[in-house]
């Protein structure tokens, strides 16, 4: 009974078979399906490779939001070179609310302007990577994916052969600021407090030692990510007045960082640079030095790589198998006669016999009418 009732289930199932399937003996090959299969079999596999490696690729995704972080510190990293001897230059930060941020953070080291050779070469590698970036935005996604550590975003140490006495003042270290609008100024004179006012005391120092060409090695904003450019690392300004006057307005955007590789609190920011000479004669007031003016956007840009899930994969990769599967079964099939063509292929024929067959009887009748 068992037996019976399962060869029942069968054979209903059977009967419920939505792809019926073809005998062998009724099935011819030829060469041109064989051609044609070749060439899909060829292509399902070049796409399907394609398809992989698009698989294994991913890209970043933006969103934004208000940025609710008030409270807390932001990191200023800075590496600047200043063509002046460190005990004629100082650096401080005056916030919007006249808080006067102390530079403790910062150190003054004596260097030699002048870059040597393998320095210089870095430089300008690091000039034509800006100049891409500038140009080609979508960069940024490959550096925030890489993240290649040792990319030249450091400057590499001079070598102990070059003998020559300093004559500039390398001003690096971090700082820690509150999130408001501020001003990051190098000037001549150190920096000192007092109740009513901020100044430099710039007396003692003689105004033609004032030379305000400087390099920015490195400045950013945040926590520091290796591999990442910013866009004023490698700026390089050489000027021959002493009354030069630099200006560096910045728009910092708090960013958060997630990819497979880090995940980071930093900032972005944008630059629009000025410059002019102090002359008070012609109406260009001010005070010469290196002035960069910041202010925090509130809103926060969150930076995650994404990644095509295996779901997806697979319908894509079924979608182009079946696609092409169809597709090339179709141009076989028309070598092949068509049912449509073969039931107009029947009607014709019917329709000339059934011609004939009445021509026939029309003779017939024809014939009995002569002989009557």
């Amino acid at each position: 009974m068992r037996r019976l009732s399962r060869r029942k289930a069968l054979s209903l199932v059977k009967e419920l078979d939505a792809f019926p399937k073809v005998s062998d003996s009724y099935v011819e090959t030829s060469t041109s399906g064989g051609t044609v299969s070749l060439i899909a079999f060829s292509t399902m596999a070049l796409l399907s490779v394609l398809e992989f490696f698009v698989y294994q690729d991913t890209w970043m995704k933006y969103e934004y939001e208000v940025d609710k972080d008030f409270s807390s510190k932001l990191r200023i990293n800075v590496d600047i070179t200043v063509a002046m001897r460190c005990q004629h230059v100082g650096a401080d930060i005056l916030d919007l609310a006249e808080t006067m941020i102390t530079s403790g953070g910062l150190q003054y080291e004596p260097v030699v302007f002048e870059l040597t050779p393998k320095q210089r070469e870095w430089q300008s590698t690091l000039h034509r990577i800006q100049n891409r970036l500038r140009e080609e935005h979508a960069l940024q996604e490959v550096l925030y994916k890489s993240l290649l550590k040792g990319a030249p975003t450091a400057l590499p140490p001079r070598e102990a052969v070059f003998m020559q006495s300093p004559d500039a003042c390398r001003i690096h270290g971090d700082i820690y600021v509150n999130k408001v609008a501020g001003n990051l100024h190098i000037t001549v004179g150190k920096p000192i407090h007092h109740p009513q006012g901020h100044a430099h005391i710039a007396a003692f120092v003689s105004h033609e030692s004032y030379n305000f060409s400087h390099r920015i090695d490195r400045l950013c904003f945040g926590e520091e990510i290796p591999g990442i450019i910013n866009p004023l690392d490698g700026t390089e300004k050489i000027t021959y007045d002493n009354n030069q006057m630099y200006q560096y307005f910045i728009t910092v955007v708090p960013t958060k960082l997630k990819t497979y590789k880090i995940t980071a609190d930093t900032h972005q920011f944008s630059v629009t640079e000025r410059e002019r000479v102090i002359n008070h004669t012609a109406g260009s007031h001010g005070v010469s030095g290196i002035f960069f003016k910041y202010d925090t956007s509130s809103l926060m840009v969150t930076v995650s790589e994404q990644h095509m899930p295996l779901w997806q994969f697979l319908v894509r990769l079924c979608g182009i198998i079946g696609g092409i599967y169809s597709t090339t079964g179709e141009t076989v099939g028309t070598e092949q006669p068509h049912p449509l063509s073969r039931c107009c292929r029947f009607s014709v024929t019917y329709l000339l016999i059934f011609k004939r067959f009445h021509l026939l009887l029309i003779h017939k009748d024809l014939s009995k009418e002569i002989k009557i």
